[in-house]
């Protein structure tokens, strides 16, 4: 079977989760229902208000650096590669995955916690220069447990006139501040991680690990 690949714009591979121009809806008027941010038209889902996107994938033009939050959260809940959009495959170490590099960061990368979704095996070395803002900046790592706990995107001040607090940030399930985010993407918590090497797979020493 070949391995798949992600669409392409000018001979560029774009990954699954990335923005096309197509998809972009100027947001609504924020209001206020039953004490909670709203949305005319939309639906709270599990007590989340969640910021609208088209799904137009591949029609205009990408924006490597912004999320298509529906995609990421698809990717998230159903183990789907970031990239290129399939279901990554699960090893005795866990699911294929990529994060920020913070080795040397005491206790990294256990409970790390984290917006990007999985990224099979194949996908990877695209990922490391597709990626921004941390173009090149990635570490290989198989997961063992994923806990979706957080939704990371945008507080807003309560009030009748709903106003943007702050910059995006993660609130975790059960905190009360969920009422007043627009949700963007879906963060998890990884346990029972291990870095590999890239290429191999293969677990890579603790001293490496420590930096």
């Amino acid at each position: 079977m070949p391995a798949p690949k992600p669409l392409r714009y000018k001979g560029r591979p774009v990954p699954y989760i990335s923005v096309w121009s197509s998809e972009r809806i100027e947001l609504p008027k924020l209001t206020v229902v039953s004490g909670a941010l709203a949305l005319r038209g939309e639906r709270r889902a599990a007590g989340v208000l969640w910021k609208p996107w088209r799904a137009r994938l591949g029609v205009g033009e990408p924006a490597l650096g912004d999320v298509h939050g529906p995609r990421q959260r698809e990717c998230m809940l159903r183990k789907l590669c970031q990239v290129c959009g399939c279901q990554v495959v699960r090893d005795e170490l866990g699911w294929p995955w990529l994060l920020e590099d913070d080795r040397g960061q005491d206790g990294w990368p256990e409970r790390e916690v984290t917006t990007h979704p999985p990224t099979c095996e194949t996908c990877q070395p695209v990922a490391q220069v597709q990626c921004d803002p941390n173009r090149g900046r990635f570490a290989s790592v198989r997961v063992g447990r994923v806990v979706t706990d957080g939704v990371y995107g945008q507080m807003y001040r309560p009030g009748a006139r709903p106003m943007p607090v702050g910059r995006e940030r993660v609130v975790f399930a059960g905190d009360p501040g969920l009422r007043w985010m627009l949700g963007g993407q879906i963060a998890a918590t990884l346990l029972d991680v291990t870095v590999v090497d890239m290429r191999t797979q293969a677990p890579v020493s603790q001293e490496t690990v420590r930096g």
